[in-house]
């Protein structure tokens, strides 16, 4: 059994994204196929790995390609995967073929494992939805948070970050899009909440550590709490995932820690995560020993 990050040694995955479900972790990521040493990305699909232990993990039987999504030119960017009312949900960033830009789209399954499918047949958000002088650019890495109520909310963007409500159907949007002004928003935005808290992650500044908020509400007001990720290395991005599991907490991000690794051929760690008694989180430290194996 190998342990240690990063925790995928046989490709190269970015973006995690985290589930837990019937005893059994499910990780979602990209996946980067630039050929060393290219500086561009290369993405085309995302896929699923299953763990018990937190130390073996196995592939899962499908990967989602962005050319799935029919209306979809390509490019398989940050994602998020949620289950709710009996199905599995996964939120993706994609380039659009006939709208200009970046889109978000989401497909459905009946299983974590999938195959997953187009819900919609058509994107969920383009930059006909959101009003800035680059709205091309802007809908990059969806994360979403299904509240205590049942609502539903999607957070995105680079550069500034967006938000709105979903319809109870998941694939509609049921509110207008607002926006949130937060300290160094870059991109790679993770949202979740413990207690009364309510916590918005993301890449900080470039390049990029994590920095977080909180709020008492998921409408705001976000106060920055500071950074909680330092600099990942060999690798320019970040984007967190933060799953509680077993009576701990764990903080999954990416590095470009494996060997011709760097920004555009990353790699997903494990480590663990603190809070302190006034709710605010402890800054991850980032180990190559990664977190224990659980029995």
């Amino acid at each position: 059994m190998r342990t240690g990050n990063p925790i995928i040694s046989n490709l190269f995955t970015a973006d995690p994204t985290v589930l837990a479900w019937n005893d059994t972790v499910y990780l979602y990521t990209g996946h980067d196929e630039a050929a060393y040493p290219s500086a561009t990305y290369v993405m085309k699909d995302w896929l699923c790995f299953s763990s018990k232990d937190l130390a073996t993990w196995t592939a899962g039987p499908h990967r989602l390609k962005a050319t799935d999504f029919l209306w979809a030119q390509g490019d398989a960017y940050a994602s998020k995967v949620i289950h709710h009312k009996g199905k599995f949900y996964w939120y993706v960033s994609v380039t659009h073929s006939t709208i200009e830009g970046k889109a978000i789209g989401v497909a459905v399954a009946n299983d974590p494992l999938g195959p997953f499918t187009d819900a919609r047949g058509s994107a969920l958000i383009t930059g006909h939805d959101i009003h800035t002088i680059d709205s091309t650019g802007q809908n990059f890495d969806p994360t979403v948070l299904v509240d205590d109520n049942g609502s539903a909310y999607l957070f995105w963007g680079k550069d500034m970050c967006y938000y709105a409500q979903l319809g109870e159907d998941m694939i509609s949007l049921q509110s207008a899009v607002r926006k949130i002004s937060l300290p160094g928003f870059m991109e790679g935005a993770h949202l979740h909440k413990r207690g009364e808290w309510y916590y918005l992650s993301y890449g900080y500044g470039s390049p990029e550590k994590v920095g977080y908020a909180m709020s008492r509400s998921i409408h705001g007001p976000w106060e920055f709490k500071g950074i909680l990720n330092e600099l990942a290395g060999n690798c320019e991005t970040n984007r967190p995932a933060i799953l509680p599991f077993r009576g701990k907490d764990y903080f999954f991000y990416h590095n470009g820690g494996l060997k011709d690794g760097g920004s555009h051929r990353r790699s997903v760690c494990l480590d663990y995560l603190y809070y302190n008694d006034d709710g605010t989180m402890k800054r991850v430290i980032m180990t190559s020993e990664g977190v224990r194996p659980l029995y």
